[in-house]
């Protein structure tokens, strides 16, 4: 059920729109991050491997 906000519905509705916009934004940007993250820290131990073989 939802509840009668009157006059200020408007910014009721559109401050939950923006924080939604705004939850899956951080959420997008986290998960973004993580694999970079992953593929440089993958990039450095190949490296690292390598340099151990032909030390």
């Amino acid at each position: 059920m939802i509840p009668d906000l009157g006059r200020y519905a408007v910014a009721v509705l559109s401050s939950y729109g923006a924080t939604i916009v705004l939850v899956a934004a951080v959420v997008a940007l986290t998960l973004w991050q993580g694999r970079r993250v992953k593929r440089q820290l993958q990039e450095v131990e190949a490296r690292q491997g390598k340099a151990k073989t032909n030390g």
